[in-house]
């Protein structure tokens, strides 16, 4: 995927200040396909002349005569939108769109060490933001439209290259099979959707990452060691959620009547939610496939307990 501004960069051409009008003219002319040109000092970018506000200008009743031997800059925006080559795409999407409105269809000045590499026409910028939308949409869970595995496995490896201090939540909903089969799967996604919504609306931390893994499996990733009070949050909110999805009667026993593996009736818990805690505070890890293992294996302690819960490893003296 591409990431970076300077990656769709085009060529322009560049003339130094006093460049007359009338050879900016010649240079349009010359090319028809040409939208702007940067005029420049010393090969820094200060000004950009587009061919529109050229032509406006040199158009009026006394345009011509006024300005066709006058440098350019006098009829050019001296204060361009210019970004470094490795900004992101997206981010310069909101740059250009926050310009006033004469300025908003004018090509983003793109430069890499103080040097000019070309230019983004806005047409480009929007369809390249498009394309990177559509990308990234494929990446989503398609019920919840949170982050997928793929995206996952993005973060966890930039938490283990960058060294620095995390908390990985595992999140798993205990007997939801159970309830899928009995209450139907249209019953089940909107406890998915509920469980999405209680852990987007109880981070705080605008750092903080959430993932579907898929099913009922979740993942948070913290950059800090402060979980205790999102995973109290989610569970408070979760118990007290969860019986709306089930009939009076249900809630009143506590269980549900379903047919085991061996057909058998069998009273099932209602739906509960286990949150395992995998940190790098007193453990270091070297893979994703680590972190994941001991994931996976608190998680199965967790869900030992028929209620609610968050387990961590505990420390060792």
């Amino acid at each position: 995927m591409i990431a970076y501004i300077g990656d769709i960069a085009k060529e322009i051409p560049k003339v130094p200040f006093g460049t007359p009008c009338h050879q900016v003219d010649q240079i349009f002319h010359n090319d028809l396909s040409l939208q702007g040109i940067v005029i420049t000092e010393q090969n820094s970018a200060t000004a950009l002349i587009t061919r529109t506000n050229f032509y406006q200008k040199m158009g009026t009743q006394y345009g011509y005569n006024l300005y066709i031997k006058k440098p350019i800059e006098i009829l050019a925006n001296n204060n361009p939108l210019i970004v470094d080559f490795f900004t992101s795409i997206v981010e310069v999407s909101k740059l250009a769109m926050d310009r006033s409105e004469e300025e908003i269809y004018d090509d983003v000045i793109i430069q890499l060490d103080d040097i000019i590499v070309g230019v983004v026409s806005i047409k480009s910028l929007l369809m390249k933001v498009s394309d990177i939308q559509v990308e990234f949409a494929s990446y989503l869970n398609p019920l919840t439209r949170l982050p997928g595995n793929i995206i996952i496995n993005q973060n966890l490896n930039k938490v283990l290259e960058h060294k620095k201090e995390f908390s990985l939540l595992y999140i798993d909903l205990d007997r939801f099979k159970a309830y899928n089969d009995y209450y139907g799967f249209k019953k089940g996604d909107e406890i998915l959707q509920l469980t999405a919504d209680l852990l987007t609306n109880s981070l705080d931390n605008k750092e903080s990452f959430l993932g579907h893994i898929g099913g009922d499996d979740f993942i948070v990733l913290f950059n800090h060691y402060f979980y205790e009070e999102y995973c109290d949050r989610v569970i408070n909110a979760f118990d007290e959620q969860i019986k709306k999805f089930y009939t009076n009667e249900h809630l009143k026993e506590n269980f549900i009547y379903t047919t085991n593996r061996e057909y058998q009736m069998e009273k099932i818990p209602l739906v509960s939610i286990s949150i395992a805690v995998v940190t790098n505070e007193h453990e270091e890890f070297t893979c994703v496939e680590d972190i994941v293992s001991e994931a996976t294996r608190l998680k199965k302690i967790c869900k030992m307990k028929s209620e609610s819960c968050f387990y961590v490893k505990p420390v060792l003296v």
